[in-house]
C-alpha cells in the first residue's frame, strides 16, 4: 500500500531508534524522505541507505534544531531536493536525569531548546510548504512523563508537556490551512540509549505495561504514519498513546 505516494516528509532526530523507525514506515508508505540529525551522520547514511534497499526516495541533512539559521537550511534542502513538504515530523529530543535541586540552568534550557524550541522552529519555518501541500500534517512525539511525572527530570516532563500544550494550539491555528497537528507520546519503548540518555531512566522501573513487554519503535512509526496519511485528516488536535497501557488516560 503507498497512501503516502507523492509526499515528501521532513523527519528530524531521524538517525536511530524511534526517528529512523519513523522515517522508514513513512517511506515504506511511498513518501520521500529527509531525515535530519544533529551530528549523526552515520546512522543518517544507514537510514537512506534501508530506504532505497525497499525502493524507497530518502536523502539526509545534519541541523541544529535549536537554530533558525539551521533549521531554515534543512527546510530548504529538502524543497531542493524533493520540492516540496507535505509531512514533518518532530521527533529530535534529548534526555537525561539529574535532581531537581543539582539541575543548572544550562541543562534546562538544553532539553527546552531541542524538545520545544525545536518543534516550534521547524513548524514555522516549514509552514509555507505544508500550506501549499494542502494536506499538511505534523506529527509530534512526546512521551509517557509528560503525563505521569518522573523524579529527577523536570526539564523533560516540562518539555514533553508543553508539546502537548503546542500541539493543541497548533491545531486551533492552522486547521484554516488544511494543516492536521497531532502527537503520538510512546512509552517504555526498546531503543539503544546513548549520550545524554546512556541510562536507563528510573521511571521505566516503576511502570509496567499491561501487555507484558516493552513497545518497538516500529509500533510507534505505524501511528505517525495513520497521522501523516489520507485516513487521518479527520483527527488534529490528539495525543494518542503508544505504551502497551502503562498509562491509561
Amino acid at each position: 500500500m503507498a497512501e503516502l505516494a507523492g509526499k515528501v516528509a521532513l523527519v528530524t532526530g531521524a538517525a536511530r531508534n524511534i526517528g529512523r523507525a519513523i522515517a522508514l514506515e513513512l517511506a515504506a508508505g511511498g513518501a520521500a524522505v529527509m531525515g535530519v540529525a544533529l551530528s549523526d551522520n552515520a546512522g543518517l547514511g544507514e537510514m537512506v541507505e534501508a530506504v532505497a534497499v525497499e525502493g524507497g526516495q530518502a536523502a539526509s541533512q545534519l541541523a541544529d534544531v535549536t537554530d533558525p539559521a539551521s533549521v531554515r537550511a534543512a527546510v530548504e534542502a529538502t524543497l531542493a531536493r524533493f520540492g516540496r513538504i507535505d509531512i514533518l515530523v518532530n521527533n529530535a529530543a534529548i534526555r537525561g536525569e539529574v535532581a531537581f535541586e543539582a539541575m543548572t540552568l544550562a541543562q534546562w534550557h538544553q532539553v527546552l531548546g531541542v524538545t520545544l524550541d525545536g518543534p516550534f522552529l521547524c513548524a514555522q519555518a516549514a509552514l509555507e510548504a505544508l500550506t501549499a501541500s494542502g494536506t499538511g500534517a505534523i506529527v509530534n512525539i512526546g512521551g509517557l512523563t509528560a503525563y505521569t511525572g518522573a523524579k529527577q527530570r523536570a526539564h523533560v516532563v516540562t518539555a514533553k508537556a508543553g508539546l502537548d500544550g503546542l500541539t493543541k494550539a497548533l491545531a486551533q491555528e492552522l486547521a484554516e490551512r488544511q494543516i492536521t497537528v497531532n502527537l503520538v507520546s510512546p512509552g517504555l519503548i526498546d531503543t539503544v540509549r546513548g549520550g545524554h540518555s546512556a541510562a536507563e531512566p528510573e521511571h521505566h522501573k516503576r511502570h509496567a505495561t499491561l501487555v507484558g513487554r516493552r513497545g518497538r519503535p516500529q509500533e510507534v512509526a505505524a501511528m505517525v504514519r495513520y497521522l501523516a496519511g489520507p485516513t487521518a485528516r479527520y483527527v488534529t488536535g490528539q495525543t494518542l498513546h503508544v505504551n502497551g497501557g502503562a498509562y491509561l488516560p
